[in-house]
């Protein structure tokens, strides 16, 4: 059970702030429900409190666990990709898996994405997978090590750039011409 003010994952919808905890009326009967509201968008759900763990409601992982999540996401960027999927199989399981509790495995999708990203150009579907994952991951992963998403999304931005590729002052990458010898 979770008290006010504990943070929680909401599957799908990142991190979340119980607010309260109230007993209301559904349709006649009476139910325990969590009041949560999400950090990122300043949305409240209404979680009942016995039905919590089918959702997916968690407690944040552990500082340990999001550290060695966070050093795979930073140290693992050439990782393989699973290829031979055809981009709507791979879309439909990657949008099942976003929808799952475990940082693991959320951690996992985003980091095919980006590895993905490094050797193509990313279809606008699949962008929006990434920018979804790296918001659910990263935001998780803020809370629990106290490092600004921003600086984490820059980070990880930055190691996987294709290559060829150079970060600019707005964010955009822009090609570079490569060096001509003097």
């Amino acid at each position: 059970m979770f008290s006010e003010n504990d943070l929680v994952f909401y599957p799908a919808q990142g991190v979340g702030r119980v607010e309260h905890i109230q007993n209301k009326d559904l349709g006649g009967v009476s139910c325990l429900l969590y009041v949560v509201r999400m950090l990122s968008n300043d949305a409240t759900l209404l979680v009942p409190v016995d039905n919590a763990d089918k959702v997916g409601l968690r407690s944040l992982v552990p500082p340990e666990t999001a550290r060695t999540i966070l050093d795979g996401l930073y140290n693992d960027t050439d990782r393989p990709v699973p290829g031979g999927q055809n981009w709507n199989r791979r879309f439909r399981e990657y949008t099942d898996r976003l929808k799952q509790s475990d940082l693991e495995t959320l951690a996992s999708v985003l980091q095919f994405l980006l590895v993905q990203g490094k050797t193509k150009e990313l279809s606008f579907g699949e962008r929006r997978l990434q920018e979804h994952a790296l918001d659910l991951v990263l935001g998780e992963l803020s809370q629990v090590l106290d490092i600004p998403e921003a600086t984490m999304r820059q980070e990880l931005v930055q190691r996987y750039m294709p290559a060829g590729k150079e970060r600019q002052e707005d964010g955009q990458a822009a090609t570079v011409a490569p060096r001509q010898p003097s």
